[in-house]
């Protein structure tokens, strides 16, 4: 566990006899091990696990439509690896957006107790802090392999974690759907004049890119959108990807299907966790809970370069939609907006202006790095005859 996760750690089971303590420690190390491996539905609900420990049910709240796809699976996922590794001594029941809740409404019913865990994308919540973009995506930001290594090693769940609890959460990396696109557009948008008046659904920061751009951004539910785009209400829309969006059918309304997605380069999803509810579980409740975000991050976005290949190839052989990049022009102003929105956002308190100071750090290292590691073999790999 990171170092920040290892703070205030509730030390009841200090108080327990040795044998509660042996039991405790060999069931963490069984949890986390079997959930890193994959194993978690092998393990027997009668274990060590259970010894003197009374059942929790956890209601987990998402921003997903139920059984949505990579994203609402994904948190099923992540809510049942939670009770198959505890031995069902933590029952995670998941409901989809709008079942317990709306979906944008999930980060206060957990800051507020009305919920236990939450899974989303932090820059919903950029209305409480604009610092919470950072750990979702931003324009022209990190790459999923990039956000990983800031979050986890770089500095950035520390600066997470003090961000969180002032709404009394404590965060987790859950999740990752890698590169989106760039989104889906009923009319081409290859110059800057194009996107003038365009009504798009992209939230977040990359929504202010657009609105620079001369578009109207809009916030919407992913289950609200193909209505509104088949009904006119907007022009665009951007979601995930191929694998997501052709789930969505939005390839039978807008015929122009961009890339890159600039807005969200490698979109990390999140679990948030009730604060108070975090500070009373014990080591081993905690290391199963923080273990199985871990997995699941890795199964996510494994499942999301799958999927999304499979589904580009059934994109491009079974429908009439052309992919199309955007122009240079486009995004080169795409970038210069992008640099400019996020520095705007840094100077709007003293605790956002640190995030982004050590976000940059990550950024930069990182685009280094890629530019003679995964960018030099991309280009090299396109000399191969069998791509």
């Amino acid at each position: 566990m990171g170092d920040s996760a290892n703070k205030g750690i509730n030390r009841r089971t200090a108080l327990k006899s040795a044998a509660g303590l042996g039991a405790a420690a060999t069931g963490a190390g069984l949890a986390a091990g079997l959930v890193l491996s994959g194993q978690s539905k092998n393990i027997s609900r009668s274990g060590p696990a259970l010894l003197g420990q009374a059942s929790r049910t956890l209601r987990m709240v998402t921003t997903w439509p139920k059984n949505f796809p990579g994203l609402g699976t994904g948190a099923a996922r992540l809510a049942q690896r939670i009770s198959d590794v505890s031995g069902g001594t933590l029952a995670v029941q998941v409901y989809a957006a709008g079942e317990l809740v709306p979906a944008l409404s999930a980060f206060d019913a957990v800051s507020q107790g009305k919920a236990d865990l939450y899974h989303g994308a932090e820059y919903y919540w950029q209305g409480r802090s604009p610092a919470f973009n950072f750990f979702a995506a931003v324009p022209m930001g990190l790459t999923a392999s990039e956000m990983e290594a800031w979050i986890r090693f770089g500095g950035g769940q520390a600066l997470w974690d003090r961000l969180s609890a002032r709404f009394n959460i404590k965060p987790f990396i859950a999740g990752n759907t890698g590169v989106q696109m760039g989104g889906w557009f009923k009319r081409p948008v290859d110059t800057l004049e194009d996107f003038r008046g365009l009504r798009i659904r992209m939230p977040g920061l990359g929504g202010e890119v657009m609105q620079r751009l001369g578009a109207t951004p809009v916030t919407k539910a992913g289950g609200e959108l193909f209505q509104a785009l088949d009904q006119g209400n907007i022009d665009a829309t951007e979601w995930v990807g191929p694998w997501n969006d052709m789930a969505f059918a939005f390839h039978t309304i807008a015929k122009s299907y961009y890339y890159p997605g600039i807005h969200e380069p490698g979109t990390t999803l999140s679990m948030g966790v009730n604060l108070s509810l975090w500070n009373d579980l014990d080591d081993r409740e905690r290391a199963i809970i923080q273990e199985s975000a871990t997995a699941e991050s890795l199964t996510m976005r494994s499942e999301f370069e799958h999927n999304n290949a499979m589904a580009l190839e059934r994109l491009i052989e079974t429908t009439d939609v052309k992919l199309r990049r955007f122009s240079d022009p486009v995004l080169k102003r795409m970038a210069e907006i992008s640099e400019q929105v996020l520095a705007e956002v840094a100077a709007s308190d003293s605790f956002t202006a640190e995030v982004y100071d050590s976000f940059k750090t990550a950024r930069r290292r990182g685009a280094r790095w890629g530019e003679i590691s995964e960018q030099a073999f991309a280009a090299a790999r396109a000399f191969s005859t069998n791509r």
